[in-house]
């Protein structure tokens, strides 16, 4: 199951204490609601494959493993954006040209659109620079995220080395599903450099695993490139992408992500982006650790 892991570097961050179970009745402590929401009620019913890829990264497992594949050409570059970057920011490294998409390709919904419109969520100026999420397009974009798949430390926690039909398949299991979970090439000042899934947690097998609320939103991520890791970027597009979320999608209250417990430089990374540790979470492939980034809580953390 692909990881939920950013594997960066977020240097040292606070560790808020661990969940010891649910509590008061706050909006930022875990709390289990015995009914099921009837769209995920309905998708269980539908549901036969094994756990695998689909929550983790509905489609891919969690883990955002360390994306360290070596960045390459993209096709096509970024339309201008309105938004520049903060004057202090500094472009990250890069092995690649500018990724330029024509188009935004929409996953298909069966009850219209479970993750409004991440396409349409436009750029983000972060301090590292505008980013912006890129649904990905297969016959575009196979290559790139094979590569980075096959870097033995992606390897590690994604599973997904082997050919390019090996990413394919776990895109297109994504790309022609239900569009509970949309895979996006993270582009950072016009050029391609981490891949991600966003998709609907409590709607996906991982909600059997936690008390799941309504709408919450999952986050996976990896890294591409060694030039760009160990510098921070995942912790300040984490928070970047997370408010992203909370901005575009009004009824998601909270982020969640479950990286292997094994990734620490991951669970570092969600910390430093405003992540609490809620728990400690037995999925069929791995050891997860539960982060959760609340929206009552997004100033504060």
């Amino acid at each position: 199951m692909p990881p939920t892991d950013a594997s960066t570097d977020a240097g040292t961050a606070p560790v808020p204490a661990l969940d010891a179970g649910p509590g008061p009745n706050t909006d930022c402590e875990e709390t289990l609601d015995l009914r099921l929401p009837d769209e995920l009620v309905a998708l269980f019913a539908r549901e036969s494959g094994a756990y695998g890829e689909a929550t983790d990264e509905h489609g891919a497992d969690t883990g955002s493993g360390t994306g360290t594949g070596a960045v390459t050409e993209a096709s096509t570059p970024l339309p201008p954006v309105s938004t520049a970057p903060t004057a202090d920011s500094a472009p990250p490294a890069t092995d690649t040209a500018p990724l330029v998409p024509t188009d935004t390709h929409r996953t298909p919904a069966v009850n219209g659109d479970l993750l409004d419109s991440v396409g349409d969520w436009g750029p983000t100026a972060t301090p590292v620079g505008v980013f912006r999420l890129v649904p990905v397009r297969a016959e575009r974009d196979v290559p790139l995220i094979a590569r980075w798949m096959n870097d033995p430390a992606v390897a590690a926690f994604w599973e997904l080395a082997g050919s390019e039909s090996v990413s394919e398949e776990h895109l297109r299991r994504q790309l022609d599903g239900d569009g509970r979970s949309v895979p996006c090439l993270g582009v950072l000042d016009g050029t391609p450099m981490s891949y991600w899934e966003i998709y609907r947690a409590d709607l996906d097998l991982l909600a059997r695993h936690y008390p799941a609320r309504p709408h919450d939103t999952g986050i996976h991520l990896l890294i591409g490139g060694v030039a760009n890791r160990g510098r921070g970027l995942g912790s300040a597009l984490l928070r970047a992408v997370s408010d992203l979320v909370l901005d575009r999608r009004p009824t998601c209250a909270r982020v969640v992500a479950e990286p292997d417990l094994r990734n620490t430089p991951s669970i570092a990374a969600f910390l430093s982006a405003g992540f609490r540790f809620s728990a400690e979470v037995d999925l069929p492939e791995k050891k997860a650790a539960l982060m959760v980034r609340d929206r009552a809580l997004r100033d504060l953390l």
